[in-house]
Order: C-alpha cells, then sequence, then structure tokens
C-alpha cells in the first residue's frame, strides 16, 4: 500500500521525450500542439485536461510500461488493441528503449497536464 515514487522529473525534458519516442502520433495532450508524427494514426487518445479523478503517479507509470492492463475510459477496447482478444495494445512496448530517466521525465511531463475539476456540491431542497 504505501506506493513508490521516482525522483523528481523535468517537464521539458518530458516533452522531448514524448515527441522523440512518437507518442504524439496516437496520443493528444490537453494544451500541447506537436508537429504531425511520423506515424499519425486516425485514433487520439487524449491524455490531460480537467479530471474528476486525477491518476496516481504509479497508474501513469504502469500505463508507460505495461499499456494493455486497462483500456483508456471512453474509447472501445477494440480500437485501442491489436489482437482479436483485446490482450495486447496497440502501444508499442519501450522497456528496452526508454531510459529510467526518460520514464521519470516523461511521467512529470504527463502530470503537468491534469487539473482536478472542482467537486460541485449537490443542492438538497430544504425539507420542512
Amino acid at each position: 500500500g504505501r506506493g513508490f515514487t521516482l525522483p523528481s522529473g523535468d517537464v521539458e525534458r518530458g516533452k522531448a521525450v514524448f515527441t522523440e519516442l512518437q507518442c504524439h502520433a496516437c496520443h493528444q495532450v490537453d494544451g500541447v500542439k506537436f508537429e504531425v508524427a511520423e506515424d499519425a494514426t486516425d485514433m487520439a487518445v487524449q491524455l490531460g485536461g480537467k479530471v474528476n479523478r486525477i491518476q496516481t503517479y504509479g497508474e501513469l507509470v504502469t500505463s508507460i510500461i505495461n499499456p494493455s492492463h486497462k483500456v483508456a475510459k471512453g474509447y472501445v477496447k477494440e480500437e485501442v488493441t491489436k489482437d482479436d482478444e483485446g490482450k495486447e495494445s496497440r502501444m508499442l512496448n519501450y522497456n528496452e528503449v526508454m531510459t529510467v530517466q526518460q520514464l521519470i521525465d516523461l511521467v512529470k511531463f504527463l502530470q503537468s497536464h491534469y487539473e482536478l475539476k472542482p467537486l460541485e456540491p449537490t443542492d438538497y431542497p430544504v425539507y420542512l
């Protein structure tokens, strides 16, 4: 239960890693414009923006090193997987390509683009 963290990353280096690894071929980051990626697809999984729940550091790391562990909310499993059983992600495995420092910086970059939506309280009528 206590989770884990790696050393602090650098947002700008993380943005450079995102571009270098061609993550923008399949992902968009809220508020960030990228050049068209070499292998751009028609589908763009949205990252960042206003959300009801911020992904934890561990969830972001897991999504990068094991993208098949769950399907992004709002996407049909068959659209984001490449096998008939929906078990293999279309996202490439970067575990043997990406350095630990690149992972750290990439997570820092992604975290910086999420914003928690304020909770809107339920307006209950007064009963007499």
